[in-house]
């Protein structure tokens, strides 16, 4: 249906949401940004983003279905397409179209993987000829976890953000993933952090990073014994019900569970998609929450032109 409403030229593209399988937080930089050192995962519960050209007087329109987001500005898709276009050098118009199914403020990456989708979208439709790190170099100046979703599903990010490298994964897991409505300002989390550093001991800044074999392929039993999250004990002790989510989700036959991103969404991992299922049906939902059912994404999907 919504195809039929767009004109006769198009792109469509698909915004993964993604899991922090490990995130460390390191040194703050002269930027006042901190360096990360993170492996993100894609899933595949996704926004979905579809543009087409518009006279040029008409600028850029958006429209956000499934949330109330803005629509200018302050929307991580025009800001993309204004980026895009900044670029170009162009004045196209626009109209873009938003699907929302990923929560936001949520530690999945749902502004981000939108903003990078709308990248890709455009690259494709304007015909730019544009290589991946030239579409993340436009990424990178709207968010730190942009670039990952332009390299995707797998990678090891470092700096804020900007340097990715992809890892390959040779199997795939399903995830519960379950958001229990509570909106976790990345600022805030990242400043409950910093407090938590001055206070205790300062052992973790010397903590390396994990060394991952260049050539060879990943299981994700190996990514299982590594998961880890900086941000996990000050965000549970904040909100203790991300504690008690994550207690379920082991409870209920998860590998392993833990907060993504800053939060709020917590997510275990099962084996396959019948016992992730079973778990999820055996979950007492609580006034707010939204849980998926999903798996990691193995491949990067690709936006699509339609007629």
């Amino acid at each position: 249906m919504m195809r039929r409403e767009m004109s006769s030229r198009g792109v469509e593209a698909s915004a993964p949401g993604k899991i922090n399988v490990i995130l460390r937080v390191l040194e703050r930089r002269p930027d006042q940004y901190h360096n990360l050192w993170s492996v993100m995962q894609a899933v595949e519960l996704a926004d979905t983003v579809w543009v087409e050209e518009a006279p040029a007087s008409s600028g850029i329109s958006l429209s956000c279905e499934g949330s109330e987001l803005p629509a200018g500005p302050e929307n991580l898709v025009y800001r993309a397409a204004q980026a895009v276009l900044h670029r170009l050098k162009c004045s196209q118009g626009l109209r873009i179209r938003l699907r929302k199914r990923l929560p936001i403020a949520a530690g999945i990456g749902g502004g981000s993987s939108d903003a990078a989708a709308t990248i890709q979208a455009l690259a494709l439709l304007l015909q730019t000829g544009w290589s991946r790190v030239q579409m993340a170099e436009i990424g990178e100046e709207l968010g730190s976890d942009v670039p990952f979703f332009l390299y995707g599903p797998t990678a090891l990010i470092q700096g804020r953000g900007e340097r990715v490298t992809p890892i390959r994964v040779e199997d795939e897991r399903w995830l519960v993933l379950v958001n229990p409505g509570i909106a976790i300002p990345t600022v805030w989390a990242y400043g409950k952090l910093a407090e938590s550093r001055t206070r205790a001991d300062s052992a973790w800044r010397s903590a390396l990073p994990i060394a991952f074999p260049a050539d060879s392929p990943l299981h994700w039993n190996q990514l299982l014994s590594l998961m880890e999250n900086d941000f996990q004990s000050v965000m549970e002790d904040a909100y203790p019900s991300l504690r008690d989510l994550r207690l379920l989700l082991l409870a209920h036959g998860a590998q392993a569970a833990m907060l993504s991103g800053s939060g709020s969404t917590v997510f275990g991992v099962f084996q396959s998609e019948k016992p992730a299922r079973q778990a999820a049906d055996r979950l007492v939902r609580q006034p707010g929450w939204r849980l998926w059912v999903t798996r990691t994404l193995v491949e990067q999907e690709l936006p699509r032109a339609f007629n």
